[in-house]
């Protein structure tokens, strides 16, 4: 625990508009296990930067300049069917381009269900994303963040932890092992880009579900993990971006996202585009589709000021 304190302390040091990486969990991981498994990090044949067996979860923390800095902060979850992160494309990129609009980004580095290393493999993405969450508030003063201005962003498969974190909601440890652990894991607000959001069969994402909870996963597993059936009052409000050619996740999973949204009165918007397949990113040069990212920001900004 006094290393993990002592590295905050030094990070805080830095300069503004620098970034750096710090481990999620010192010591003891919850949820994890010993195991033969090596992280690896490689470009497939599109040239999308990947990591697959992840061993160590972290964050890469990038915060803009004091001068533009609006004290809002993303927590982003990278994509790749809970079976590799499309760390730069859905991860690196996005955080630098918030920076760029005064926003602090945060990038998770979370473990995989299909590594060895999880005791229980469905719980270790959420556990850390949780922990993200937390350690963004704990530094918030250091970081220049509003703790009330807090948001989780996630893509594909990412956006699937993104919604479970966003209606698998806890509030804090009432038995904290440190600090860290009694503050609020519940997202202020919540980013969903081309996400998964359910394993029902008719349009849910099966590799994402094979991943995450097995082969032979119950109904009642799909069921609780099928996240359009869990928004509720407490769900934060939610933007979403999807693409109706989107053949790698059906569309229909965020329009039964936002449908739940409208029932449960959580404020949303969401932005369909006629073009972008999937795996998009930011769409650089890719036109209209483009557009996405400033109209993100523009939500951001009218959400965590209303």
């Amino acid at each position: 625990m006094k290393s993990l304190l002592f590295s905050f302390l030094m990070f805080s040091l830095l300069t503004n508009g620098q970034n750096y990486t710090i481990p999620l969990w010192e010591n003891t991981i919850p949820n994890y296990k010993e195991c033969d498994d090596v992280e690896e990090s490689f470009t497939n044949k599109k040239g999308v930067y990947l990591i697959k067996n992840v061993q160590t979860p972290d964050i890469s923390v990038f915060l803009p300049e004091k001068e533009i800095a609006t004290g809002e902060a993303v927590v982003i979850c990278p994509g790749g069917a809970y079976w590799v992160l499309a760390y730069h494309i859905e991860g690196i990129d996005i955080a630098k381009a918030f920076n760029e609009k005064g926003i602090a980004a945060i990038v998770l580095k979370y473990r995989l269900p299909n590594s060895n290393n999880s005791i229980i493999k469905h719980k270790s993405p959420l556990l850390d994303a949780q922990r993200a969450m937390k350690i963004v508030r704990y530094n918030a003063d250091k970081w220049n963040i509003n703790p009330n201005k807090v948001g989780v962003m996630g893509f594909s498969a990412g956006g699937h932890l993104a919604s479970t974190l966003s209606t698998h909601l806890e509030n804090g440890n009432s038995n904290p092992k440190d600090n860290i652990e009694s503050l609020s894991s519940r997202p202020d607000f919540s980013i969903l880009i081309y996400p998964v959001i359910s394993f029902i069969k008719a349009y849910g994402h099966k590799g994402s579900a094979k991943a995450l909870l097995g082969s032979n996963a119950t109904q009642e597993m799909i069921s609780l993990f099928s996240n359009e059936m869990r928004v509720s009052k407490n769900t934060p409000p939610t933007f979403l971006v999807h693409s109706q050619d989107d053949k790698g996740v059906s569309v229909k999973n965020s329009l039964v996202y936002y449908e739940a949204l409208l029932k449960n009165n959580i404020s949303a918007e969401m932005h369909l585009y006629p073009y972008g397949a999937h795996g998009f990113g930011l769409a650089t040069n890719r036109g209209h589709l483009s557009s996405w990212f400033d109209r993100c920001v523009d939500w951001i900004h009218y959400t965590t000021n209303e």
